[in-house]
């Protein structure tokens, strides 16, 4: 919600700064294994007392349920009357659940339980594929590398899929290329989720542009030779929840996020001032937009603030596909959204300007694409 949604907060604004690193802190490492048993976290991980999680149980959002099967089988009326409640849903706060999605529920289960079998390594087997300063894939044991305060207690893993016609083996050959052949399984299994996410998204957008009133293949045919991330989220259990957040509250600077959680539950999105929960249903994916989206739709539709919170009992998994543009693909929304009335918001980018700007000067935020557009301005002007 990165217009839409304020908090009265500068803790909130970041500055086009990376924060440093205190020299004593260059070996400190999330080690997941450990932590999770420590009573005492460690301070860097502890977040202020006015972004900290509520401790009462927060109250759950109310997120339309969209059923794709119709769409899906080429019905023109559930089609209409999808793409009425995606509109609807992205007016309020830009997340909605879908299912019936064409999603092979096995291939679901597989892609959630793989996931153990990479973040239950031991740290330096992990480290194989560390993730670079100044890149957005590999493993992550939080941002430890990156920031000094405010650390997400979560490790990620991010690898890239493109669904160019040469990139068909990309999420394989990673797995093989940084793990070795004995992951061989875990390739092949993301590689086919990453195929079903992009058939999924590419349905999406039409939804997305039905609602908008433009072409109904704008935007699938904008995104039909994306370059998108995956990500694995791993949420071990911490001893002080209360303290710390799993990830901090931002807005995706990504076109659409689609989200499969597993039962124990923690996304949270800022609406009307609180933040309510988001229930974890195992037969839908979360869907919501991101900045870049609320770029292709001249503000129309806004990107929204959320979190994930941890608790003190059990490991918690979500499997997350971010949407991106070809790299080379140039943000601009169509002409349609563009009027007397409408002016343009946001400059044109690409995405990859975008994705450098989130990795190497800003940490993502609630205004990460106002900040975005001011750099742009500031670097053409």
């Amino acid at each position: 919600m990165a217009i839409g949604c304020m908090i009265n907060s500068p803790s909130y604004m970041s500055s086009l700064k990376e924060e440093h690193i205190q020299d004593q802190q260059k070996s400190f490492v999330f080690d997941a294994s450990v932590l999770q048993h420590e009573t005492n976290i460690p301070k860097q991980f502890i977040w202020p007392d006015h972004e900290k999680p509520n401790s009462q149980k927060t109250e759950e959002l109310e997120v339309p349920l969209i059923n794709l099967g119709g769409f899906l089988s080429g019905h023109s009326r559930s089609a209409k009357e999808a793409s009425s409640l995606v509109g609807k849903a992205c007016q309020k706060h830009g997340f909605f659940l879908v299912v019936n999605h064409g999603v092979d529920a096995n291939l679901i289960s597989d892609a959630q339980k793989y996931m153990d079998l990479f973040f239950e390594l031991p740290l330096p087997e992990k480290q194989k594929a560390q993730r670079k300063a100044g890149e957005s894939c590999g493993y992550a044991s939080s941002f430890t590398g990156r920031f000094s305060s405010k650390l997400p207690w979560k490790e990620t893993l991010s690898f890239r899929f493109s669904a160019e016609k040469n990139s068909s083996t990309l999420v394989n050959d990673y797995f093989m290329d940084k793990m070795g052949e004995e992951f061989i399984r875990l390739g092949e299994t993301y590689q086919e989720y990453c195929n079903a996410m992009n058939r999924l998204s590419l349905g999406i957008m039409e939804l997305l542009g039905m609602s908008l009133g433009v072409n109904r293949a704008h935007y699938k045919e904008f995104f039909e030779e994306n370059n998108s991330i995956m990500r694995l989220n791993y949420y071990p259990p911490c001893q002080k929840p209360d303290l710390t957040l799993g990830t901090g509250p931002h807005c995706d600077p990504t076109s659409l996020t689609i989200l499969h959680q597993d039962n124990v539950g923690g996304l949270e999105v800022f609406v009307d001032n609180e933040w309510r929960s988001i229930a974890p249903n195992s037969n839908a994916f979360v869907v919501n937009i991101g900045d870049t989206f609320m770029a292709l739709s001249n503000g129309r539709y806004k990107s929204c603030l959320h979190r994930a919170v941890v608790n003190n009992k059990s490991p918690r998994k979500s499997l997350a596909f971010f949407l991106c543009p070809k790299n080379d693909k140039v943000v601009t929304p169509p002409e349609e959204l563009v009027d007397e009335n409408n002016p343009r918001i946001y400059p044109d980018f690409t995405w990859s300007t975008f994705l450098e700007f989130t990795q190497k000067h800003y940490r993502a935020d609630m205004n990460t694409l106002q900040a975005f557009s001011k750099w742009v301005h500031h670097k053409t002007n």
